[in-house]
């Protein structure tokens, strides 16, 4: 690259930042723009194209993602966890499983009326996120856009595994009815199905690489570097001048060992993500000091929330045996040519009418939920303060998201299977992520998830594990469980997994679980909890007293000219899959650049949303 200076850096090319980029160079085509991104592109490439390949990015070898390791935690039995983050244009939007999830409204209003950040309740935001999104399940739905960029649908097809959960919601459990949007923001606890980042037109997905940059490749100022990681922000009298970069290793395995840089005239925006973000600040000499001493690094801003308020979705995925009579995705899943090319002739159908099992993600069907009061005695006395303090008063959050696949994702022998994952949408457990090297960019991090710290999060997976195995038993094309891939029972009692000849009647009563299952229940947990790659908060929007790192404008504490946008500034979890969120920074941040450079971005279009709240 022969260009250095530029208007604005955006460093990182995750999913919030590929917005900022694109809505800034479609507003203004004039402004250079510079996007340094530590991935490859995605262009047109199947494996990110076709919805139903999306695993094959989770490969251990994979050049998309890059995985990182945890502290072992006594908390999981001395196990270290291993947590994948998108590394590729596009980030997470470019690899994620597709699921198309908002948050509950109180999530985002808490970001104003518990952190201090005017302009971020739901209804101000509810213009963007209408603005980047076109909802072809229903069209003129308030609370949704019909003209955005970024497609949503069920796919093009509709396995059995959804129905079937559907139709035993229907008889099993009557007290939490249906809705035609799981999505709606304003209310939770109802079953449906569910809706996919996939456009019904083409049964591509709807990422959002293909949808802000690669249609401007034209615009000769927006310039676009892959394969390139951002080492450090540069100052001059605590203004945000540039930023240094380095070619990533991987990808350019021959490059000199050079330190690159780059100037920004305006502004540099950092969009490293959740793992990148922290770790340039505090090489940057932004953090707290005990960690910048140890780094040998000088402090610049002195922020002791760097890095801090870490916090995921944990999920767990046992899988359970399916009939032949049910269609699954495990074949396309292993990436058998034979089944994506010849058997079926699935590609040839997707690249006709966009339909068939290339155009899903195999989650069909799900429900955001909240306990009854039978359940809060079932859950027990560990989530009571958290039900009543956090829970209660917001009656739009729910506790857990459960969503059915046809497949596995567990590590069993091939087969026929259907799963039903739940994932516990705000823990209380929370971790950490700091740099372990000034210099070395490949250098680990030093990370502690923080799961299943807190009893509260345990007690809910138990009750999560619980309430999807009732589930499952009941289902048409259930035929038991997947033993290696569940608790080690007592092999002689009621709980005890195995293989089944059918299911049971939705009269049965739910198993019984003695105190050895429910150790081994907790046991199976600890050695199987993960993230659902929902990493967010380690460079919090609060106030700087509060351990903040940004304030509502997305400025950095103590610099001027540097601003974040990307997962790592939210203050606090949110109820749903994080990608919609990611876009929504994106648009967020580009509306306060616009206001501050002087270039107009619309802020979206405003809707009246009463009578849904």
């Amino acid at each position: 690259m022969t260009q250095s200076i530029f208007d604005i850096i955006i460093a990182g090319g995750g999913a919030a930042g590929c917005v900022v980029a694109g809505r800034l160079a479609a507003a203004d085509p004039t402004l250079s723009i510079l996007v340094v991104e530590s991935g490859p592109g995605t262009r047109d490439d199947p494996v990110h194209t076709q919805p139903a390949r999306f695993l094959y990015n989770f490969r251990p070898d994979s050049a998309t993602v890059k995985f990182h390791v945890g502290k072992e935690s006594p908390a999981l039995g001395g196990r270290a966890p291993v947590i994948p983050s998108g590394q590729c244009l596009g980030g997470g939007s470019s690899v994620n499983f597709g699921v198309f999830s908002r948050p509950s409204a109180s999530d985002y209003d808490d970001w104003e009326s518990v952190f201090g950040n005017k302009g971020w309740r739901t209804n101000d935001l509810l213009p963007l996120l209408r603005k980047f999104e076109m909802y072809q399940i229903q069209p003129d739905k308030p609370t949704h856009g019909d003209s955005g960029p970024l497609k949503v649908s069920y796919g093009g097809i509709t396995l059995e595994v959804g129905n079937q959960f559907l139709d035993v919601a229907t008889q099993y459990d009557r007290t939490r009815g249906f809705t035609e949007d799981v999505n709606g923001l304003y209310e939770c606890n109802k079953y449906g199905r569910w809706p996919k980042w996939i456009d019904a037109r083409t049964g591509k997905r709807s990422d959002v690489p293909h949808h802000y940059i690669y249609p401007q490749s034209s615009n000769t100022n927006l310039h676009i570097l892959t394969g390139h990681q951002v080492k450090r922000i540069t100052f001059k009298d605590n203004v945000a001048t540039g930023i240094e970069y380095v070619a990533n290793r991987r990808f350019y395995p021959d490059a000199k060992p050079e330190v690159l840089t780059a100037t920004a005239r305006r502004m540099v925006v950092l969009s490293a993500g959740t793992f990148g973000s922290p770790l340039v600040l505090e090489r940057s000499g932004i953090g707290a000091a005990s960690i910048l001493q140890k780094l040998g690094v000088q402090q610049i801003v002195d922020l002791p929330g760097v890095g801090e308020n870490y916090q995921d979705h944990q999920l767990l995925y046992p899988p359970f045996y399916a009939a032949d009579s049910m269609r699954t995705m495990e074949k396309i899943f292993q990436d058998d040519p034979d089944e994506i090319e010849s058997k079926h002739r699935w590609t040839k159908q997707w690249k006709k009418n966009g339909t068939g099992m290339l155009a899903t993600n195999g989650l069909d069907a799900g429900i955001k939920m909240r306990p009854s009061r039978k359940d809060l005695d079932d859950i027990g006395e560990a989530f009571r303060k958290r039900w009543r303090q956090y829970y209660a008063p917001a009656p739009d959050k729910p506790v857990l998201w459960i969503v059915t696949l046809a497949a596995t994702v567990a590590n069993v022998p091939n087969g026929q299977y259907f799963s039903l994952l739940w994932s516990l949408q705000h823990p209380e457990s929370t971790g950490y992520v700091h740099a372990t090297s000034a210099h070395d960019v490949d250098a680990p991090a030093d990370v502690h998830f923080g799961f299943l710290d807190r009893p509260e999060d345990m007690a809910l997976h138990k009750w999560g594990y619980k309430r999807t195995r009732e589930f499952a038993r009941r289902m048409f094309s259930y035929r038991g469980e997947v033993t290696e891939a569940h608790p080690a029972f007592d092999p002689s009692g009621k709980a005890a997994a195995g293989k089944k000849s059918g299911p049971v009647s939705i009269l049965d009563p739910d198993l019984e679980y003695t105190e050895e299952d429910e150790k081994a229940l907790e046991e199976y947990i600890r050695k199987q909890v993960t993230s659902a790659g929902h990493s967010l908060g380690t460079c919090a929007m609060k106030k700087r007293e509060e351990g903040g790192v940004v304030d509502s404008r997305l400025n950095v504490y103590g610099v001027e000219r540097l601003k974040i946008a990307d997962l790592s500034i939210c203050p606090a979890n949110v109820a749903a899959n994080t990608c919609s969120t990611a876009v929504l920074l994106g648009e967020k941040a580009a509306v306060m650049i616009g206001e501050e450079l002087g270039i107009s971005v619309e802020a979206g279009p405003t809707v009246s949303v009463e009578g849904h709240i």
